[in-house]
């Protein structure tokens, strides 16, 4: 299973458990700066890219987001 955690810090102990968690069951990890990602919409429909690179293939998304960035990063969430 391909996994993304979005989490503004990948050191943080809550967000590295985790990583260690799926990966001690075979899972692809891979931890996202939500405030790094982006929508590129056009007229054939939208991408999410992430550093500039698109992004997809998530079989599932973890979010961990902080108060501070709540609106943002929900909307990030919502479209995976």
């Amino acid at each position: 299973m391909k996994i993304a955690i979005l989490s503004r810090n990948a050191s943080l102990y809550s967000t590295s458990r985790l990583v260690d968690a799926a990966r001690s069951r075979g899972h692809s990890v891979r931890v996202l700066d939500p405030l790094r990602c982006y929508m590129r919409i056009s007229s054939n429909g939208f991408d999410m890219h992430y550093k500039g690179r698109p992004l997809s293939g998530f079989d599932a998304v973890i979010p961990r987001i902080g108060s501070s960035i709540t609106f943002y990063g929900t909307a990030v969430l919502r479209q995976f």
